[in-house]
């Protein structure tokens, strides 16, 4: 198996690049041991304090941002950075070339429970000689992206790829700490019978999702004829993983139950990283509207709709939105 810089040079990652790159993983490695100590690391259960979204951030969050923070400040990597436990970005080196935006613990909600979190991050260029304290430099639409992965922290730790040629997995060899590659590319089918949506807010969707859930839980008697089943981890790094392994959509739509917040997933940080994986892997990321990663962002904590996996099924999905 090969590891991780030779795969990225090969590639034509620049030298540049891919430090960077090393450099979000060894923080991702750091977390993912916290991560797996669980409650011996003294670090579950929530603070006493709310993000910049109004939510409850847990310990691990709290840490895992730090840790990031940290890391890639003092790299000397990044002009600035952006992140869903910060209210604002933060500068770094201004000569530095590229911009950094992550959720530092997706699905966080999850460590109580042992279950699937991880840590989604998107890279774009910095735009030159930009002030690295002024946000306007992260409001680049997603397909301007030079690098987006994951890392998810299960019963192993695993890395999702892409630097636009392909999205590759890579597994993390944990007897001497390299992430070591375990699938070359990627291929969700074109074709399922998963989906994953949170079913509890149903009768706030819609009415072309609606319409759309309701046909696939028909299944064989209904207008698709085929059976469906339905996935749900609560955290979209988990379930974008299972798309990307298996194929399926995952979608978190509009609705109605907070008329001040129709949208849950972030732009910059989970959905636009997402799309480009996606993508990358013969698949489909959109809004209901629009392709994800054509968004011109207006804001670093923006919110968007999502729909994205397996082509046939998610172009079927779109069908129902016209």
């Amino acid at each position: 198996m090969r590891r991780l810089p030779p795969v990225l040079i090969e590639d034509g990652c620049s030298r540049e690049l891919l430090s960077l790159i090393r450099t979000i993983l060894a923080a991702c490695k750091e977390i993912s041991f916290r991560v797996g100590q669980g409650a011996l690391s003294g670090v579950l259960g929530s603070t006493l304090d709310e993000n910049i979204q109004g939510e409850t951030q847990k310990k691990l969050d709290v840490l895992s941002n730090q840790l990031l923070k940290d890391i890639l400040l003092e790299s000397g990597y990044v002009k600035a950075i952006a992140s869903e436990e910060e209210d604002y970005t933060v500068a770094g080196n201004p000569d530095a070339d590229y911009i950094v935006a992550f959720d530092p613990l997706d699905g966080s909600s999850n460590t109580d429970i042992n279950s699937l979190v991880g840590t989604i991050f998107s890279i774009m260029a910095a735009p030159k000689e930009a002030d690295p304290a002024d946000p306007a430099i992260f409001m680049q639409p997603g397909h301007q992206q030079v690098a987006a992965g994951y890392v998810l922290y299960g019963p192993c730790t695993t890395l999702a790829l892409t630097t636009g040629k392909g999205t590759r997995i890579f597994t993390l060899d944990k007897t001497h700490g390299s992430f070591l590659l375990t699938e070359e590319f990627a291929k969700i089918p074109e074709d399922t019978q998963e989906y994953a949506i949170n079913a509890s807010n149903q009768r706030h969707w819609q009415p072309a999702m609606q319409n759309y859930i309701n046909d696939l839980q028909a299944g064989s008697t209904g207008p698709r004829a085929k059976d469906f089943n339905m996935r749900w981890i609560a955290a979209m790094v988990g379930d974008v993983h299972r798309v990307l392994c298996r194929g399926g959509i995952f979608t978190y739509p509009t609705d109605t139950k907070n008329p001040e917040k129709p949208y849950k997933l972030r732009l910059l940080y989970e959905a636009n990283p997402m799309a480009m994986l996606v993508e990358q892997a013969g698949g489909i990321a959109h809004t209901g509207e629009q392709r994800i990663m054509d968004i011109a962002p207006d804001a670093i904590h923006q919110r968007v709709a999502v729909i994205l996996g397996s082509k046939n099924e998610v172009e079927t999905c779109l069908n129902y939105h016209k």
